[in-house]
């Protein structure tokens, strides 16, 4: 287990800090995460969740815009990638962002396809990933996004 915060810069963008207290670079979460490629984010309407999965993106050179699937349940980004290998030296080169809130059941979940992309080997973010559990792998990293008092958010991450 690891911990981060996330911190909003007077400019808007947010930053991540380390447990001493080092701006670091976002991809160390995925560094972290390692071979997993499906990353659960827990955590209330409004914690951070979806600002979170932006910054990774922004970082890891996806050009998309990235916003919340609410509605569409799963938006696709593209990785760029050289020598078919993106920028922190996989062979990922696609991300899909599931928000499965709106989900009723995991019926519905699996009648979508979820289950190709949780395993096609891709990287996926999944917010409110508690309704689709079931169809999860065993190993998976998880993200649990708490407010502080301060607004920043305290990030831990688990299972890399």
């Amino acid at each position: 287990m690891v911990s981060y915060t996330l911190k909003k810069q007077e400019n808007e963008d947010y930053c991540l800090l380390n447990e001493d207290g080092n701006i670091v670079s976002f991809n160390d979460i995925m560094t972290r995460v390692g071979e997993q490629r499906v990353i659960a984010l827990y955590g209330g309407m409004g914690k951070g969740k979806t600002t979170l999965i932006k910054s990774i993106c922004k970082e890891l050179g996806v050009t998309d815009a990235v916003n919340s699937p609410t509605f569409a349940i799963v938006n696709v980004y593209d990785l760029p990638t050289t020598d078919n290998k993106n920028i922190i030296g996989n062979d990922a080169h696609t991300i899909y962002h599931f928000d499965c809130y709106r989900l009723k059941n995991i019926i519905e979940a699996i009648d979508l396809g979820a289950e190709e992309y949780i395993y096609s080997g891709q990287y996926c973010f999944i917010e409110w990933p508690e309704i689709i559990e079931s169809i999860l792998p065993p190993k998976i990293a998880t993200i649990t996004i708490e407010l502080l008092p301060e607004g920043d958010r305290k990030i831990i991450l688990e299972g890399e």
